[in-house]
């Protein structure tokens, strides 16, 4: 069994070649890519060498086979992955302005990704794993998604299983106040919440990365992580502990994916038992890496590749 689980969408991801380009505007688009906030996360998992898998749902068609080769050959577990015929695999077109922010168009709720459901999960694969991972993105597609998640994480919190959240906002597909109460659940039971700085109004109302994550802690996390994009990251742990480790400077090539990849490094390094520092600096190096690279699911290739990147940028390892 799998040491790391992740459930939710798999799409694939068509993206503007050019910048300020909108979507109601001909022009090129590069792709597909295969993608999906979780799958990122674990593909990422898979390639820095931990035991991962996934639960979700692709189509019949290209695109879910072109997903399902490029997990499997990074050493996801695939055996909980559905193939549905009748249904397309999930899709996602996304555009880049020069400010850096991004605008999505998702086929999920029709499509394959959206067909996960609380059947789906198998009680004896979920407690045998040491972490569940879970992305908001998964759980504003649909209330049967929803409740998949939901299921997985009761079964993961009754056994003990950690439990890691990337809320991973998607206006696109819910409004905020929304998204904020159908992560309450996810909230009440996570161990590790891993927000961007973006995203930490919308949850505790807080402007600041270390009021943030000392509410979260106040609420029950055990630990905080805050990303904060160019500015590196912090985390505070229940037990006080507060550490914050700046970024590597890289030159940008695509953003999309980045924060998925430093929650699968950080869960990895976490894993290893690593002090907080070294896990921090670790999921920031993974981070830069996968920005340096165009396509959503093209991080680092394995383990070496990050800590030879550390060693290279002066960093501690």
């Amino acid at each position: 069994m799998p040491n790391v689980i992740s459930l939710g969408e798999l799409l694939v991801e068509i993206m503007r070649r050019d910048r300020d380009v909108p979507h109601d505007v001909p022009g090129v688009y590069l792709g597909p890519f295969p993608s999906g906030a979780p799958a990122i996360f674990i593909d990422t998992v898979a390639r820095l060498g931990e035991s991962a898998g996934f639960i979700g749902v692709v189509g019949d068609d290209d695109f879910g086979k072109m997903l399902l080769r490029r997990l499997r050959e990074d050493g996801v577990d695939v055996s909980r992955i559905k193939v549905l015929p009748g249904y397309t695999t999930g899709t996602a077109f996304v555009m880049y302005y020069s400010t850096g922010e991004r605008k999505f168009i998702f086929h999920l709720r029709h499509a394959a990704a959206g067909q996960l459901k609380e059947e789906d999960i198998d009680p004896d694969y979920i407690s045998e794993a040491r972490v569940i991972h879970i992305s908001g993105s998964a759980l504003s597609i649909n209330e049967n998604c929803r409740k998949a998640c939901y299921k997985a994480v009761d079964i993961a919190y009754r056994k003990g299983v950690i439990v890691s959240f990337d809320p991973n906002l998607r206006p696109e597909l819910l409004d905020v106040v929304t998204i904020r109460n159908i992560c309450k659940p996810i909230l009440q039971k996570c161990n590790i919440i891993m927000p961007s700085i973006n995203e930490i109004e919308a949850f505790v109302g807080k402007l600041k990365a270390r009021e943030a994550a000392e509410e979260f802690v106040r609420k029950g996390v055990d630990i905080a992580v805050i990303k904060m994009g160019s500015r590196g990251a912090l985390a505070l742990t229940q037990e006080g502990k507060l550490v914050e480790v700046k970024a590597f400077k890289v030159k940008e090539v695509d953003p999309t994916g980045a924060g998925d990849v430093f929650d699968g490094a950080f869960i990895v390094a976490y894993l290893k038992g690593w002090d907080l520092e070294k896990v921090l600096e670790f999921a920031n190096a993974a981070g830069a890496i996968k920005v340096t690279r165009f396509g959503p699911m093209e991080g680092p290739l394995n383990m070496k590749e990050v800590m030879e990147f550390i060693r290279k940028e002066g960093g501690r390892v």
